[in-house]
């Protein structure tokens, strides 16, 4: 999730029909906020409702038998002994909610109460307030997927797999990623110290940084010289920092712009963009993959799979491309670099992607709130499963810290050398 604003998350939220067991879940779901509601109402007249089993149905359609009873017990308990009256009933509830969907297990379905949803919405528009780094779930801590440039995350050395232990001494333990955003988030020229820990390091240690304002453009270009058969020639370098509301419109100014010049290659600068809008990856993709291609595949938790293929005219498809990848490439970004790879149209230099390969819907819940919950699993079209693995880089080239803080990019670097051989 972006910490700017933040979400991520980001992430990928996408209005689809769902699957099949989303109605299901929405049916749980509500038969939980009814449960509560009555379970509630009987704790305050000093007896405990006992309601009959319910049915539910699992996404393998293997019946359970869950007896709802243990949930109004508990909080009967609660709304009569507790010593700091009066309960309040409302985070109660979404408490609740955000527990039962969070024990499915998986990091990126969670429950939206409505402030944590409205800030969710604006994720992707490209004006923050925040401190401009992307964050997720990972091997059950909250972890940086990438800082974005520019920010005070990134001025402050944030790196890509950083784990967040602490938020202004609040243990991390436990927290969805939005519970971690909502923290971190603030008002411009306010300070948050988050307490890292890095790998290689002895011992976490703490970054205060001042949240600000912040407003980034998803795609920037530019050129760099290189020499090629000993003359200078230039290679044309796309950064593409999230797949957002104006990717579209700047990436297709910076092909215009590109073709116009005499370039030996073009290279995709896809580090630590934390991902965003399938179709904007898809589209993206389009500018190399053959029309009516494979870009990405959904196998979706019904059984069945959507495809999503290449439309339009491919520019770039001629040109000698290399995709610059990293720990912070995530979920549209790595839709984007598997679909050019397993195409043979680029090769991949860097470090191992993230591994965000799913998909998640937002479905609106009653009173402002909402469920984000994953539908589906990309796969490249080479049959690469994004989720959790992430993709290898054909050229490993790692970025040190030393590197980092000595100004040197030797990626950047190896990328262009690649165009003289």
């Amino acid at each position: 999730m972006d910490l700017s604003s933040d979400n991520h998350q980001n992430d990928n939220s996408k209005q689809t029909g769902g699957g099949a067991f989303m109605p299901k879940l929405i049916i749980i779901l509500v038969l939980l906020a009814g449960a509560y509601y009555f379970g509630y109402q009987a704790g305050n007249k000093g007896f405990v409702f006992s309601p009959k089993e319910f049915k539910l149905v699992s996404q393998n359609d293997q019946p359970a038998t869950v007896d709802y009873n243990l949930l109004w017990k508990a909080m009967d308990v609660v709304n009569q002994k507790y010593i700091d009256k009066p309960v309040d009933q409302q985070q109660v509830l979404y408490g609740a909610v955000a527990g039962a969907v969070a024990s499915v297990g998986d990091p990126y379905t969670s429950f939206f109460p409505p402030k944590e949803l409205q800030n969710f919405k604006t994720d992707l528009k490209g004006s923050f307030g925040g401190i401009g780094a992307e964050v997720g779930k990972k091997d059950g801590n909250i972890v940086i997927v990438a800082p974005l440039d520019d920010t005070p995350a990134k001025r402050a050395g944030l790196l890509a797999k950083d784990i967040i232990v602490a938020v202004d001494g609040q243990n991390t333990q436990g927290w969805s990623v939005e519970q971690a955003v909502s923290k971190i988030r603030g008002t411009k020229g306010t300070p948050v110290t988050l307490t890292i820990y890095r790998e290689g390091k002895n011992k976490p240690f703490d970054v205060k940084i001042v949240r600000d304002d912040i407003k980034i453009k998803s795609v920037k270009w530019e050129y760099k010289e290189t020499e090629v058969n000993g003359q200078k020639r230039d290679v044309a370098v796309i950064t593409i920092s999230r797949f957002g509301d104006d990717t579209n419109g700047l990436f297709n100014q910076a092909v215009n712009d590109v073709l116009k010049h005499d370039i030996v290659g073009i290279i995709v600068d896809l580090r630590n963009d934390p991902g965003g809008y399938l179709q904007t990856a898809v589209d993206v993709a389009s500018a190399w993959v053959k029309s009516g291609e494979l870009v990405v595949s959904e196998a979706k938790s019904d059984g069945t799979s959507e495809i999503f293929k290449a439309s339009g005219n491919p520019r770039l498809a001629g040109l000698k491309t290399i995709v610059l990848v990293n720990g912070g490439s995530a979920s549209a970004a790595e839709i984007l670099a598997g679909a050019l790879h397993d195409h043979n149209l680029a090769q991949l230099l860097g470090e191992k992607t993230f591994g965000k390969g799913s998909v998640q819907e937002l479905v609106d819940l009653p009173g402002g709130s909402a469920v984000k919950v994953t539908v589906a699993k990309w796969i490249t079209p080479g049959g690469k499963n994004l989720n959790k693995d992430g993709l290898d880089p054909d050229i490993e080239v790692k970025l040190t810290e030393e590197d980092i803080t000595a100004g040197k990019d030797v990626q950047m670097e190896s990328a262009l050398t690649q165009f003289t051989k």
